[in-house]
């Protein structure tokens, strides 16, 4: 102390300015530069007894933020999933819990993300049927030139055509019943009487045959005594088909008798939209 004291005459004075610093509220480095002692043992005699500020002192929230990031630790959180709760950095968090076991690995919650998918669905089902409702105001109410132009189409796609020499007659068959109305439809408005209609089902043998004549009659409103005998299709193991289940009922088969005429006025029918329909000029298309 000898030696601190010769260095600093006027130890006593410099021990007042020191306390009066102290008591505004000074730390030890502002007191040291303010006073220019840089000996760390004789600023330590200089404030002996006065105690540091309160802004000095080590703040309590980080310790109570130490202690919950050991708590949840302890509850098997990762270090991750402690930052994002208590907005702390890692190395403080390591630093922490560091002598804390390592948590069990956890398998992820897959409550969250089946609802996510399951919400993902429900819309995507939601937006396919308000674009099929936009889709179906679209049209609006047919003319019956405009019923008679889809028939046309409709039967040159899905109807029977006749092979070189083989004898014509307009046949139609179909799984949708939504295509086969609307073909009794067209066939209304050319006049073909219903009496020259005969209707008969094709099915694999391994469906319900009773179910589907039921199913198929109920459709174009006849009674299931009224559809000629069944057409059935061999079952084959080694085949992998996707027609099956409850809602498989096979096609109906319409057949118009003496129709060889209107097949070729069809035939016409489609040749004349085909020959008339306007060219597309690439340069319009958007």
């Amino acid at each position: 102390m000898a030696h601190a004291r010769s260095k600093y005459a006027d130890f006593e004075g410099l021990r007042e300015r020191a306390i009066a610093l102290r008591r505004k509220g000074y730390s030890l480095r502002q007191i040291r530069d303010e006073l220019q002692v840089h000996s760390k043992e004789t600023l330590q005699r200089l404030v002996e007894g006065e105690p540091p500020p309160a802004w000095t002192k080590r703040p309590r929230a980080k310790d109570d933020m130490r202690e919950r990031a050991r708590e949840l630790r302890k509850q098997g959180w990762t270090y991750n999933e402690i930052q994002a709760e208590l907005g702390c950095s890692k190395s403080s968090i390591s630093l922490w819990v560091r002598d804390l076991p390592s948590p069990e690995r956890r398998r992820p919650d897959m409550t969250a993300a089946r609802r996510g998918l399951e919400r993902a669905v429900k819309d995507r089902a939601i937006a396919r049927e308000e674009l099929r409702n936009a889709a179906y105001a679209e049209i609006g109410p047919l003319t019956p030139r405009e019923l008679f132009l889809v028939g046309v189409g409709l039967y040159w796609s899905e109807g029977a055509k006749a092979k070189a020499g083989a004898h014509r007659r307009v046949i139609f068959v179909n799984s949708d019943p939504n295509m086969i109305k609307l073909f009794l439809r067209w066939l209304d408005l050319l006049g073909v009487e219903p009496e020259r209609r005969r209707f008969s089902v094709n099915i694999h043998e391994s469906a319900d045959i009773a179910k589907a004549e039921a199913y198929w009659a109920d459709q174009v409103g006849i009674d299931v005594g009224a559809l000629l005998k069944t057409s059935l299709k061999k079952h084959n193991p080694k085949t992998n088909r996707t027609n099956t289940g409850e809602g498989y009922y096979g096609c109906l088969r319409v057949a118009i008798l003496q129709s060889a005429d209107l097949h070729r006025r069809i035939e016409g029918w489609w040749y004349g939209i085909v020959g008339t329909a306007p060219a597309t000029d690439p340069s319009n298309r958007t």
